[in-house]
């Protein structure tokens, strides 16, 4: 199988020497990546970097040699920045002066035996193997700056001072952190090492921000973009049944109830199946994308009949789409579905049908959608108006 290609390219940011890191989306990388302590995003780049340092190459080459081929090619290369020089280390400020992080090391092999035992519990437990990932990135990022510590001294003061002098200290997402917590909670549960007191261990507050919506005319410029039957086919189905990546790519032609309009999801998140309606619309272009693709056993197939469409493939169907229609916003595959839930709540439709199509466990997960919804604010008059 062709491994995905990461390049690494010379720039200056913020008038500081950084490695861009540029890759299709895949969130396996992204998790690799997440062990760099000063992994950042630049908005304005529209990429992932780190500040410049003598051992950054090691360091990249060591988390994805084994799942991806880095082109440093561009590193070589003269004349596009300044030479290279290692970046001072910066002193933080997070409630008080931080001095600079001491690098990451290695996983003792007592650490590494019970990460093992660890992912073969969760793995007898049925945890997906996404969440596996994630939970086993996390928790060797959190064991490997505790390195020189034995498993059973670790403590609830420890992962405190992690979350200060690690996670806080360079900037990390209130979501990573929670990732953190997770694992440590988990993990520390189930190999049972009594000093560290798990019901006392805190989640931390997380920002609540609103899902990211599209206009109709917006969506209809995107599921439009593409003639290739296939692309505006996995598009369409995304948004008119609310699906996540995995859904879609996931469906079989068995899942497919045409006559009950109907497509039928199967173990998706939190291992449930769901049903979702197909609309008279969907299912007369599933039908012309049937007789035009003939697959075989997946809805969606890639190079083969024996295995689904890839996932970094469908991210840049969706990105060319919204290249075309001259959209200026970051748009993702989720942003479909955020934008289903939306149309249908503006639509009339009840939150429990809404709740029960996206497959979510608790109400109040979908009634995010109600602060986004226009069709009640639109109706508030502003007292400007009558001044």
């Amino acid at each position: 199988m062709i491994k995905p290609k990461v390049v690494l390219e010379k720039r200056v940011h913020k008038d500081a020497d950084v490695v861009k890191i540029v890759f299709e989306k895949n969130d396996k990388i992204l998790r690799c990546l997440r062990q760099l302590p000063d992994l950042r995003w630049s908005q304005t780049h529209r990429s992932w970097y780190v500040p410049f340092r003598t051992t950054i190459m090691q360091d990249i080459f060591g988390l994805l040699k084994p799942i991806a081929y880095i082109d440093y090619s561009a590193l070589k290369k003269t004349g596009t920045t300044r030479e290279l020089k290692p970046a001072a280390p910066v002193l933080k400020k997070v409630g008080e002066t931080i001095s600079p992080l001491k690098h990451l090391s290695v996983l003792s092999s007592e650490q590494e035996a019970k990460i093992k035992e660890f992912k073969n519990w969760m793995r007898s437990r049925r945890y997906s193997e996404s969440t596996i990932g994630t939970y086993t990135d996390a928790l060797c990022v959190f064991l490997r700056f505790y390195h020189d510590k034995q498993l059973e001294l670790i403590d609830n003061s420890d992962l405190i001072y992690f979350n200060n002098r690690y996670i806080l200290a360079n900037h990390l997402s209130a979501s990573y952190q929670n990732q953190v917590v997770n694992a440590v909670k988990l993990f520390f549960r189930t190999i049972h090492l009594r000093s560290m007191e798990v019901e006392l261990i805190h989640r931390p507050k997380r920002a609540k921000a609103l899902p990211n919506v599209l206009s109709k005319e917006e969506i209809k410029q995107i599921l439009n973009a593409h003639n290739n039957i296939k692309h505006r086919t996995m598009l369409s189905l995304i948004y008119s049944c609310g699906l996540r990546r995995g859904e879609l790519l996931n469906l079989k032609l068995c899942d497919i109830d045409r006559r009950r309009g109907l497509i039928i999801i199967k173990q998706a998140k939190g291992r449930k199946d769901r049903i979702a309606p197909l609309s008279e619309k969907m299912i007369q272009l599933l039908q012309d994308y049937y007789l035009a693709c003939k697959p075989v056993t997946w809805v969606f197939e890639g190079q083969g009949s024996n295995e689904p469409y890839d996932e970094g493939s469908l991210a840049k169907v969706l990105k060319q789409a919204v290249e075309k229609s001259n959209i200026d916003k970051p748009i993702t595959l989720h942003w479909l579905r955020h934008s289903y839930a939306t149309h249908l709540l503006e639509n009339g439709t009840d939150l429990r049908y809404i709740q029960e199509i996206l497959g979510h466990s608790r109400s109040t997960t979908t009634e995010i959608y109600t602060h986004v919804s226009t069709r009640s604010i639109q109706k508030v008059i502003s007292p400007f108006d009558s001044l």
